[in-house]
């Protein structure tokens, strides 16, 4: 893929989410944490997901207390930090994958890091180092008015979640508020690779889907291809992280590239509508 700037209409998120609909599949989203599994291979990682088809691609920051992940993304962000890997660095790593290719960015952050760099330095830089938007997962819709309005007065997308447990008026209130997409967390708890999906997962997706213009991507324990494809036959995008973070880890790029390709092919939809 070319270099672009992050000022291309072409790179957003929306258009990301509107091609994949053009093709007649979901959006691949892949999570990854900067600086995992060394700050040296990081940059190949970046370059083989988008190269292994991602369409959106989840950089998540190193913190220190990252009460929403699992054990997996937990080790990846402490090991990450012994080894320097900031806020400075990842901005610093996106800046150089952008250069170089061209998936739309989300910053996957608490947010903590981000005062402590501070909210407009943190705007202006993830902007101008390439990121198309931002997922901070302690900032709930109505949390900090002007915090949040500080965010939307900038060219990074605020990525909202919803969980299983949202009542339906605030799920209308966060559809509302939705930009790029919404992040649907397909079960209670923190993040982690699961042996199967949570039965009546589907219906829950459309009712969010039947209130929000922006696309709903589902994440949250989705570790394998099959996962993948059931989930592609509901959801507008198919998050994965643990698993991938996990085998980053245990066979490093290679045998990350295997399970991206594989999940980059049950993304795609038969004709009638199905998971191919």
């Amino acid at each position: 893929m070319s270099a672009t700037t992050s000022s291309d209409p072409a790179l957003t998120l929306a258009h990301a989410f509107a091609r994949c609909r053009e093709e007649g599949r979901a959006a691949l989203i892949p999570y990854v944490t900067a600086g995992h599994p060394s700050p040296e291979v990081m940059p190949e990682v970046l370059r083989m997901l988008a190269d292994e088809g991602a369409d959106v691609i989840e950089l998540g920051i190193p913190f220190s207390d990252p009460l929403a992940d699992g054990p997996t993304i937990q080790r990846s962000s402490y090991e990450a930090i012994e080894r320097g890997v900031d806020m400075r660095w990842t901005l610093d790593v996106l800046a150089t994958f952008r250069a170089e290719r061209d998936t739309p960015v989300v910053l996957f952050t608490y947010l903590n890091p981000i005062l402590r760099y501070g909210v407009d330095a943190f705007l202006r830089d993830a902007a101008a180092a390439g990121a198309q938007g931002v997922l901070v997962t302690d900032l709930p819709v109505g949390a900090d008015p002007e915090l949040e309005g500080a965010f939307a007065a900038s060219p990074l997308d605020l990525i909202r979640l919803i969980a299983p447990t949202t009542l339906p008026e605030r799920v209308r209130e966060i559809a509302a508020a939705g930009r790029g997409f919404l992040y649907y967390v397909s079960r209670t708890g923190v993040t982690g690779a699961r042996q199967e999906l949570k039965d009546g997962l589907a219906r829950e997706v459309e009712e969010v889907r039947a209130v929000t213009p922006v696309p709903v991507a589902v994440g949250f324990g989705i570790s394998t291809p099959a996962q993948a494809a059931v989930v592609a036959q509901v959801a507008d995008g198919v998050v994965v992280g643990s698993a991938l973070v996990d085998r980053l880890g245990r066979e490093g790029v290679e045998g990350a590239r295997a399970l991206v390709s594989g999940l980059r092919q049950a993304t795609r939809r038969t004709a009638d509508g199905s998971a191919a």
